[in-house]
């Protein structure tokens, strides 16, 4: 006994006005999503990047046993990018011929912006740390600084949300955050980091 196969035949006009329109309501609703996911990732992965270049000026400063820093590549301009060097002449900025050079890191992108706003906002020309890992302003006192990265491409409600700080506390200890309010200069109200 033979089976019946059912004949070969191609989509109706309606079925396929039906798949287009269910792809078309997927896409609306996929596509916002998918570009907030996007702009999340892209802000915490340069906020992981400047992390990754303190915790290395902390790591070089404690195996070398020396002062090092971090700067930004352009007088005090963070968005400019930053160098990650140790200190070896002692003389607090950074010299391509006497200092050993760890990283450096180009130009944020045009849609984020870097800017200190912690209490050491007049040493936001460096980050430093001492050989004990401990981090240190210019009078040499224990210094700490608060960094923020923000999505300039966002308004309202999204802001917030788009927004990272960087929280360096005086035992060198640095740490990424996003601030539940605009007054939670401290990230106090978060209890998840990334």
């Amino acid at each position: 006994m033979k089976a019946r196969f059912a004949s070969k035949q191609g989509f109706t006009l309606i079925e396929l006005m039906v798949t287009l329109a269910l792809v078309a309501i997927l896409m609306a609703i996929g596509v916002p999503s998918f570009t907030a996911y996007q702009r999340n990732a892209e802000l915490t992965s340069f906020s992981n990047t400047l992390i990754s270049g303190i915790n290395a000026a902390r790591g070089e400063a404690m195996k070398r046993g020396m002062n090092a820093m971090v700067v930004p590549k352009v007088g005090n301009d963070w968005n400019s990018g930053w160098v990650v060097f140790v200190d070896v002449n002692r003389s607090g900025t950074y010299d391509v011929n006497t200092d050993i050079t760890v990283q450096v890191r180009e130009a944020a992108p045009s849609y984020l912006t870097v800017s200190n706003t912690g209490a050491s906002a007049a040493d936001s020309v460096y980050i430093r740390y001492d050989a004990a890992g401990y981090s240190r302003l210019t009078n040499g006192a224990f210094g700490a600084w608060t960094f923020q990265v923000v999505r300039n491409d966002v308004t309202g409600s999204e802001l917030l949300n788009q927004t990272r700080r960087i929280k360096i506390a005086s035992t060198g200890r640095a740490r990424v955050c996003t601030p539940k309010s605009s007054i939670d200069d401290d990230c106090r109200a978060n209890t998840t980091y990334q």
